[in-house]
């Protein structure tokens, strides 16, 4: 199953270092999109079939909380898989992302840490 995967931080160096350890993953990757903010990412959300989306929680313009938030409260968008990136080290506010059913990776990461968390959130088999 190839996966529409959308990247959403602020920091282009991110967003690269993410593309990287997706494609180190050994996932089988579609298309990858990106954006800058919770509000960019949510035009990519409106207009492209996903399968994940991975979401910086400090942002400007709209945070990958708010985003989450938002995505949750529409029939439309509430099972879609969402996976945290951060450097979040606010335990509370970490499980209370993952009791509304997000997975969680944090910074500093590794390849296998993408892989494992995408197929949890998806449910996807390892191949």
């Amino acid at each position: 199953m190839r996966l529409n995967i959308l990247v959403v931080d602020d920091s282009g160096v991110m967003r690269k270092m993410v593309l990287r350890a997706l494609t180190e993953s050994g996932l089988d990757l579609g298309t990858v999109f990106e954006a800058a903010n919770g509000r960019e990412g949510l035009a990519v959300i409106e207009r492209e079939k996903l399968d994940v989306v991975l979401l910086d929680i400090h942002m400007p313009v709209m945070t990958g909380e708010e985003l989450f938030r938002l995505l949750r409260s529409s029939p439309k968008t509430k099972t879609l898989p969402v996976v945290f990136i951060s450097s979040e080290s606010s335990s509370a506010r970490i499980e209370t992302l993952m009791e509304m059913g997000a997975g969680f990776i944090h910074k500093p990461w590794t390849a296998e840490d993408f892989r494992a968390q995408i197929l949890a959130v998806t449910g996807a088999v390892r191949e």
